[in-house]
């Protein structure tokens, strides 16, 4: 730990260089258009050689020595600004760049230079737009946020009606979801059918593997960072869509022109009230639809203060006899203050609640009934700061702190008559985090971003703790204590520091080699042992049983550009070292047990793998593909007679193939083709029949022994423009789509039963999710 904070602070004195006297240009850069920030857009002077790039909320800092220079502003999209600027002081220069006319073959998908995947120092990272996202085919024609990050290489899903998604060998609870900066914790609709995000309100995704920097803590594997539109300042616009499952509508426009603007944005799907003519008496009662509302008002209080203020609120619901919902609320208060032409602050404070709810009541029979209601909130505060030391350092720091609240349980039934309780205490918890990291560039070819992330989590009272004895791996460990803690009283607490390093050096003009290693610590987990995640998984928090999770990862990986920028390419290696994973034993009871630590086993794993990205950013036919070739292990003590076994997420190859063509102004198509090898399952080695009873057997107590078969699907769609010219100011396209194009009946999962003709002998049963072609339709406009 030393040697690491002398080598950091070695690296930051020496980057400090003395010149002649310099000037700071500063400010922000946004669309003419709309007024929103444009995130990365660049700021560079071609004599001096220098140049810069926005933050995410559109802020920049240039120091230069005093002179004349010709500044231009760039962002993919948008016409270049040149201006001429004399330093002889500090100047704030704040610019609004007007958009391209969408000439047919000249499309961005991109607002980064041409070059930022070679020559910026991040790795393992992928970042996509609304209009990117909306251009691939998707189920029912509906555009998606999570079924696009799932094409990426490094990310899969163990199959179709899943929710999340895993990087890198990791678990679904190992991604930190964020919806401008508010944890997201279940982040699908429908069982995992459709995302919660609405595309019309997203302005950016940006999806981090590794090379994680130090300003990000929490989850093991990746960041997914979704950024919603600010809100047009310019005008009133709206935007929408009619599909066969749901409709969606938002609109934005200016509260105070060029200071103040909203956007609000909802969906809901209508399959309860279309299916509720033919459903008969019994049914007549069913319920099952989801929604999603989005908010965000921003106010520019000067030219120094901003205000942002957003919030989402989501919800499934289903019902017939029984109901089951569950949802995600959050909101984000944030503030942005430039305290000088070098210094940049946010600060964010945010809460979110993602709760679900299970129940039966019998409402011919009031004797019985089962209620049970569960959730996870978080409240949090995070500073960060930026300060632009000079050209050739850029220094991060801040940190967050996070409080929590866990109800696992608040669970009441009612049998005959007779009344329980199986409710489970609430737990208490919080997560504190500081950190520091410098970019720093060593003349033209090398840049290097190195610091350090310190975070700390304690388990809190009040309620009761409960210690337990060491016994057989394997084996339910038997209960040895149980204390009381007062409100607010540290039961247990955990110290990690975690450092980040990234490298890049430039071979030359259009390829580079970067290397990362990152070390995370996280503080939840997710307890389920289902096949893939449902809504009623269980969060909890690290605690006197249970230890933080944490992981290393190295990564290294070549960068080319090709044909002046048109191809981006990549190929990357990583490996992943785990410690304190999460497993059960045989048979754990999960729901309704407060001696589940007990049932628990912690043990080691690692991922590790190629990855492989070509993509064409230009032109007519735009596209990538992208191929994963991984393994992701577990080994815990107890378990598949303590020797290494598959994760239910490990997929060995992985190949997507994502096309779009603008055939004219009128029509556009697009394709996917999707590849992966089977998930693991354990499957049977042998059987015992006792009469006409089949009981399947473990001979080797092995964990994931077997595959199911590969999974593979083809996608098409096709979008006509019905205002091709531009000369309505009513735009709109139907999209036409085919999910699933040869009908494949993919296995999500196999099953064994007992013949019902004879009964000695058993059959395997494959469970596919959508066995046949799926045709889909959606209306689509804005104004």
């Amino acid at each position: 730990m030393k040697k690491t904070l002398l080598i950091l602070i070695t690296l930051f004195i020496s980057s400090v260089s003395f010149s002649q006297k310099s000037y700071t240009i500063s400010g922000t850069i946004k669309s003419a258009t709309n007024g929103e920030e444009l995130i990365g857009a660049t700021i560079y002077n071609e004599e001096a050689a220098i140049g810069t790039s926005a933050n995410v909320y559109g802020f920049y800092s240039l120091t230069l020595p005093e002179g004349t220079y010709q500044i231009r502003y760039r962002y993919i999209g948008f016409e270049d600004l040149i201006k001429t600027v004399t330093l002889n002081e500090n100047q704030q220069i704040n610019v609004e760049l007007a958009e391209t006319a969408n000439e047919i073959g000249e499309v961005q998908v991109t607002g980064e230079r041409n070059d930022a995947n070679v020559k910026k120092v991040e790795m393992s990272i992928a970042k996509m737009d609304a209009k990117q996202i909306k251009k691939i085919p998707a189920l029912l024609g509906e555009a998606d946020v999570i079924k696009s990050v799932q094409l990426l290489p490094g990310v899969s899903s163990v199959g179709e009606g899943s929710t999340g998604f895993n990087v890198r060998g990791g678990g679904i609870d190992q991604n930190l979801v964020i919806l401008d900066e508010a944890p997201v914790f279940n982040s699908s609709h429908l069982l995992g059918f459709f995302s919660v995000f609405n595309p019309d309100a997203v302005k950016s995704v940006t999806l981090i593997k590794g090379g994680i920097p130090a300003e990000y803590g929490g989850r093991l594997s990746s960041i997914l960072d979704v950024r919603m539109n600010e809100g047009n300042s310019k005008e009133f616009e709206g935007s929408g869509g009619v599909g066969l499952i749901f409709s969606r509508f938002s609109l934005q426009g200016p509260i105070k022109k060029d200071k103040a603007s909203f956007l609000i944005a909802g969906r809901r799907s209508y399959i309860d009230v279309l299916a509720k003519p033919f459903l008969n008496d019994d049914l007549k009662d069913s319920r099952f639809y989801f929604y999603d509302l989005t908010a965000k008002v921003n106010w520019q209080l000067n030219d120094k203060n901003r205000l942002y203020l957003s919030g989402f609120f989501g919800r499934d619901v289903f019902g017939s006899g029984f109901f089951f919902d569950w949802g995600n609320a959050t909101s984000t208060l944030r503030w942005n203050h430039i305290f000088n032409d070098k210094l940049f602050m946010n600060l964010s404070a945010y809460y979110s609640n993602y709760d679900y709810k299970l129940g039966v009541a019998d409402q011919d029979n009031a004797e019985d009934d089962f209620q049970w209601n569960s959730n996870i909130v978080n409240y949090s505060a995070k500073p960060d700061f930026t300060y632009y030391l000079n050209n050739k350092n850029t220094l991060k720091f801040g940190g967050q702190s996070i409080y929590y609240v866990f109800k696992p349980a608040d669970a009441t039934f009612l049998s005959a008559g007779e009344g329980g309780n199986l409710s489970l205490p609430e737990k208490y918890a919080i997560e504190n985090g500081i950190y520091i990291q410098n970019e720093q560039k060593i003349g033209s070819r090398l840049t290097l971003q190195y610091g350090i992330r310190l975070s700390h989590f304690a388990q809190l009272g009040q309620g009761e703790a409960r210690f337990y004895r060491d016994t057989t791996p394997g084996v339910r460990r038997p209960l040895d204590r149980i204390e009381e803690y007062g409100s607010n009283e540290v039961i247990s607490s955990y110290i990690n520091p975690e450092p980040r390093f990234s490298v890049n050096y430039s071979l030359d003009e259009v390829s580079s080699i970067k290397g990362s290693y990152n070390r995370m610590a996280q503080y939840l987990h997710l307890i389920s042992n289902t096949v893939a995640s449902t809504p009623v998984d269980i969060w909890l928090p690290t605690n006197n049983n249970i230890k933080p999770q944490l992981v290393d990862q190295v990564a290294i990986g070549y960068f080319r550009n090709l044909k002046k920028n048109t191809y981006e390419t990549s190929a990357e290696i990583f490996y992943k070292d785990f410690q304190n994973q999460i497993d059960y034993i045989d048979n754990a009871s999960i729901f309704f047990n407060e001696d589940l630590d007990a049932d628990l086993l912690s043990g080691d794993g690692r991922a590790y793998g190629l990855e492989i990205y070509l993509k064409k950013v230009k032109g007519k036919y735009q596209g990538f593909i992208s191929y994963t070739l991984s393994r992701s292990e577990r080994k815990v003590n107890g378990l598949n007679r303590n020797d290494w076994y598959a994760t239910r997420f490990d997929k060995t190859h992985i190949l997507n193939i994502v096309n779009s063509y603008d055939l004219n102004k009128k029509w556009s198509f697009s394709g996917n083709f999707v590849f992966s090898t089977g998930t693991p399952t354990t499957f049977p080695t042998s059987r015992y029949q006792i009469q006409d009873a089949i009981i399947p057997h473990n001979s080797g107590e092995s964990r994931n022994n077997y595959r199911i078969p590969a999974y593979h699907r083809l996608d098409f769609s096709a979008t006509l423009n019905l205002n091709p010219e531009g000369k309505k100011k009513w735009d709109s396209e139907l999209v036409f789509s085919l999910y699933n194009v040869y009908a494949r009946k993919n296995p999500f999962s196999i099953f064994f039963q007992q013949n019902g003709d004879n009964p000695a002998i058993t059959e395997a049963v494959r469970f596919s999710v959508i066995g046949s072609v799926v045709p889909g339709i959606s209306y689509n406009f804005n104004f």
